[in-house]
């Protein structure tokens, strides 16, 4: 009788998520795969970890997946139509701060820190779907400005784009100011603060 292969001692599902949260506070090439591996308790050789995973970066693209999948989807807000734009946005920035303040996972956001997930040439495009994200974001944002436009609750000669730029920007630094300890009130009165910027537009 042929010999059963060893059981896996390991939930997949669980090891994406435990590489997930290494990735998210470390990024890509800062992690290796002795702390990957330790991650699934030490119970998993290399051989079997390239069986499971295939390699690293197919690791990190699943893991990415996984974050998409979830934790960014605070901002799927920016695409809801029922909303009216201005509230798309601060509700976009309100959930995705408090997101990136909570307990149980790293501190900021995995896709904003992307950036630095795969900062040389070769490693670049390991982190396009963290770049794709990113995109989406800032699209949902002009969006939510041409929506107020051609509702007329912004001023014809509106520059979208701009007053865009000034919401995906402060979500952009979110991040590193989360990772800083700045704590989800603070950035609940600052939301309060670039929201202005809306209705000082709407006025003008």
């Amino acid at each position: 009788m042929a010999q059963m292969g060893r059981p896996r001692t390991f939930d997949r599902q669980q090891a994406v998520e435990q590489a997930m949260h290494l990735f998210w506070e470390q990024g890509y090439e800062s992690t290796s795969l002795s702390q990957l591996k330790a991650s699934l308790g030490g119970g998993i050789s290399a051989p079997s970890f390239y069986a499971a995973f295939g390699s690293k970066e197919a690791l990190f693209r699943e893991a990415a997946q996984c974050y998409l999948a979830n934790y960014a989807r605070v901002t799927e807000c920016l695409w809801d139509d029922a909303l009216p734009p201005r509230a798309a946005i601060e509700l976009a920035l309100r959930q995705s701060a408090r997101m990136q303040c909570e307990r149980g996972h790293p501190k900021g956001c995995m896709v904003a820190l992307g950036v630095m997930s795969a900062p040389t040439p070769e490693h670049a495009a390991v982190a396009q779907p963290l770049t794709a994200s990113r995109t989406r974001t800032r699209n949902g944002f002009i969006r939510c400005v041409e929506r107020g436009v051609a509702s007329g609750g912004l001023p014809a000669n509106t520059d979208a784009r701009a007053l865009a730029m000034v919401f995906d920007s402060f979500l952009l630094g979110v991040s590193t100011l989360a990772r800083d300890g700045i704590r989800a009130p603070a950035f609940d009165a600052a939301i309060t603060q670039v929201m202005k910027l809306w209705d000082a537009a709407a006025a003008s």
